[in-house]
């Protein structure tokens, strides 16, 4: 089978993420192309492939050169670069959020049905090993069913006022569009039709942003289950880094990011604790003075490594067998669009101070 040629749009920071193993896929994928406004940029990127991929500034110079498009990009850029590139006939795999309109959003989507190519966004979390067991164990039914699950992401983000990333025009909101994403997706993902929601955000402990640079989102699912996600661009020091945890009716299930964990953790009484009558008035209070133990099981352990931090190049694979099979990708147009739904109306009830209503939302093609 051929190589697909893959022009790579924008090379900052995040693409070296993507590029960091392509030994992985050297006989599957050859990168093409080399492009970004800063040549000096996108030249030092083709030089760190051995000099093979075409430079330049202009996306439009290089896509006649390749089959697919790989768009690290201001988010505001990515409706007009991936419509170019899926009219020109190539597959674009594109940095999530996937636009900062619904409007565009739809038209990336329609051109993409319409031309038959794969349009994918880059939602990383849905290829992470971890994130994948986490929900395995969730949905195994081992721990009883799950009635929380709680999201943290602690970090530092600063590039300054004057930054793209930091004007809610071109991000397209604040923290909780650009990076809450990736957790609105998740709770999604895991538990299905959410009713109803509500978001609050500040931009005290992060000045250089014009909207929120933390955020708290709560939401309720048709199946009585409750989701949250707590995220922070202004951390100055974390204990939780990046961890969930699903509460579920026989114990908890928590995921850690540093150290590479799932954990299966399940209290219960002592053996040698006595035994209360039920018939006792004050059972209840001696229960819960009684000593309580708490059991662990490991259910995944990777040794830390950049592979697993970013597991951006499972995500390129995923790509790859998309062109190469036709399968839709799991992290599709219609998913990233339903998940953008969800964030744009809790960003409106948050504005006129009320719940954010979501029952509407359709969830019937989020994959």
């Amino acid at each position: 089978m051929a190589k697909t040629k893959l022009a790579v749009i924008g090379c900052g920071g995040m693409t070296g993420n993507y590029l960091r193993r392509m030994d992985r896929l050297e006989d599957r994928l050859e990168v093409a192309a080399a492009v970004d406004t800063d040549r000096p940029r996108a030249q030092a990127l083709a030089d760190r492939l051995g000099g093979g991929p075409k430079v330049a500034a202009d996306y439009r110079r290089v896509l006649d050169d390749v089959d697919a498009a790989l768009l690290v990009l201001p988010h505001h850029l990515h409706a007009e670069v991936s419509l170019a590139c899926l009219g020109a006939g190539k597959h674009v795999l594109v940095e999530k959020p996937m636009a900062n309109t619904e409007a565009d959003c739809l038209r990336m989507i329609e051109t993409a049905e319409r031309t038959g190519k794969v349009l994918m966004v880059g939602y990383l979390m849905r290829y992470h090993p971890l994130a994948l067991e986490f929900k395995k164990a969730v949905d195994s039914g081992r721990w009883g069913k799950p009635f929380q699950i709680s999201m943290w992401t602690e970090q530092t983000t600063n590039r300054g006022p004057d930054h793209w990333s930091s004007r809610a025009a071109t991000l397209g909101g604040g923290q909780l569009f650009s990076h809450g994403c990736h957790y609105i997706d998740l709770l999604l993902w895991m538990l299905g039709r959410p009713l109803k929601g509500a978001h609050m955000g500040t931009n005290l402990g992060t000045p250089w942003m014009e909207r929120e640079g933390t955020s708290n989102v709560v939401l309720s699912f048709e199946n009585r289950t409750l989701g949250y996600h707590f995220g922070t661009w202004g951390a100055r020091a974390t204990r939780l880094h990046y961890s969930f945890h699903a509460h579920c009716e026989g114990g908890m299930i928590e995921m850690q990011l540093r150290p590479h964990k799932v954990l299966a953790l399940v209290r219960e009484a002592r053996k040698d604790g006595g035994q209360v009558s039920a018939h006792d008035p004050q059972a209840p209070a001696r229960a819960a003075r009684r000593p309580r133990t708490e059991q662990r099981e490991i259910v995944l352990y990777e040794e830390p490594s950049e592979a697993t931090v970013k597991p951006t190049e499972r995500e390129l694979e995923h790509f790859l067998d998309c062109i190469e099979t036709g399968q839709p990708p799991r992290t599709d147009g219609w998913s990233s669009l339903i998940g953008l739904q969800v964030i744009w109306k809790l960003y409106e009830a948050e504005e006129r101070g009320t719940l954010a209503d979501l029952s509407s939302v359709d969830m019937s093609r989020f994959r």
